[in-house]
C-alpha cells in the first residue's frame, strides 16, 4: 500500500507595501518649514542688503540708483572706517585671548573643586545672563566713576577709566571679559566632563603628575572644543556693539568707535543706508575670512597631531 504525503499549503504571497516617494522619503517635509523660514529671514536680508550696497538707496528719500561698487571704492578711502575697522580688530585680539584663556581656567578650577559647584558655576556663569544695558549701568556707575567708583576707590587712583583715550579700550575688554568669560567657561566645563575617567587613573598608575595629566590628556582632548571657542569667540568680538555703544558711544576721540557702530552712524544719522550696507558687507567678509582661516589652521594642527 502506497501512502501519499499531502503537499504543505502554499502561503499566499505578502503584498509589498509601496513606498511613496517624494518630499516624505526624505525628510523634506520636516526640514520645509525651518528652509521657510531660514530663507525669509536670513537668505533674503543678506541678498537685499547686498543690494542695497550697490545702490545709494537713502532711508530720507531721494534720489536711488544703481552705483554698482562706488561705496566700497568710496569705503576703503574712508579713514573713518580704517579707524573704525582698526578699533574693532584691536578689540577682537585684546579679548579672544583672556576670554579663551580665562575661561579654561576657570572650568579647570571648578571640575576638580570638590565642593559647593553650583556656587562656583553660577559665579562664573551668571553675568553672561545679563543683559547689555544692565552690564553698561553697574560699571558706569558703580565700577569706572573716577571720583567714587570701585576701581579708583580700591586703588586710590583717579584714572579717567572711559574719557581717556588711552585706556577706554583696555576698560570695555575687562568689562567684556567679566560679562562674557562665562559662555566659554560652560563649553570647556561640559567637554572636561566627558573626558574618560580611566585615561587619568591609567596615568596616575604610571606616576604622572598633575601637570603630565594636563598636558598629554586634558589638552589634547580640548582641541576641538578649543578650536570652537576661539571661532566662536573671535566672531562675537568683530561683532562688538552694544556695550561699547552704551558706556562710551564710541569714545573719547573715536578710540573705541567699532566698525558696526560706525556703520549704524552712518545709516541712521547720515541716512546712506546703501553706503552703511557697503561698510557692513567689508566686516562680513572679515568675519568669513577670520573663521574660514581659523577652522583651517586648527584642521591642519588636527591632522599633523595624527
Amino acid at each position: 500500500m502506497t501512502t501519499t504525503v499531502a503537499a504543505p499549503p502554499t502561503a499566499a504571497p505578502v503584498a509589498t507595501p509601496k513606498v511613496r516617494r517624494g518630499w516624505t522619503q526624505h525628510g523634506m517635509v520636516f526640514v520645509a518649514p525651518f528652509l521657510l523660514i531660514y530663507l525669509a529671514f536670513l537668505v533674503w536680508p543678506t541678498l537685499l542688503g547686498f543690494q542695497m550696497s550697490l545702490s545709494s538707496v537713502n532711508i530720507a528719500g531721494g534720489n536711488n540708483h544703481f552705483v554698482a561698487f562706488d561705496n566700497y571704492v568710496e569705503a576703503f578711502g574712508d579713514p573713518r572706517m580704517w579707524r573704525s575697522l582698526w578699533n574693532t580688530v584691536l578689540f577682537t585680539v585684546l579679548s579672544t585671548i583672556p576670554l579663551v584663556f580665562l575661561g579654561l581656567v576657570f572650568a579647570l578650577l571648578v571640575h576638580n573643586l570638590r565642593f559647593v559647584q553650583w556656587l562656583w558655576r553660577l559665579s562664573f556663569f551668571g553675568p553672561f545672563l545679563l543683559p547689555s544695558a544692565v552690564v553698561s549701568i553697574l560699571w558706569l556707575q558703580m565700577i569706572y566713576p573716577p571720583d567714587y567708583g570701585l576701581i579708583n576707590g580700591t586703588l586710590g587712583t583717579d584714572v579717567l577709566w572711559l574719557g581717556d583715550p588711552a585706556v577706554a579700550m583696555w576698560s570695555m575688554v575687562l568689562t567684556t571679559v567679566w560679562w562674557t568669560v562665562g559662555f566659554n567657561f560652560l563649553l570647556y566645563l561640559a567637554a572636561l566632563q566627558s573626558i574618560p575617567q580611566h585615561l587619568y587613573e591609567a596615568a596616575a598608575i604610571d606616576g604622572a603628575s598633575a601637570w603630565d595629566k594636563l598636558r598629554s590628556i586634558t589638552l589634547p582632548l580640548l582641541g576641538r572644543t578649543t578650536a570652537l571657542i576661539v571661532v566662536l569667540q573671535l566672531v562675537a568680538s568683530l561683532k562688538v556693539f552694544d556695550q561699547i555703544y552704551l558706556m562710551t558711544g564710541g569714545g573719547p576721540q573715536d578710540s573705541t568707535r567699532p566698525i558696526i557702530e560706525y556703520a549704524y552712524d552712518v545709516g541712521f544719522t547720515d541716512y546712506r543706508t546703501g553706503y552703511a550696507s557697503a561698510v557692513s558687507y567689508i566686516l562680513f567678509a572679515l568675519i568669513v575670512i577670520v573663521s574660514l582661516g581659523q577652522l583651517r589652521l586648527f584642521r591642519k594642527r588636527e591632522e599633523a597631531a595624527s
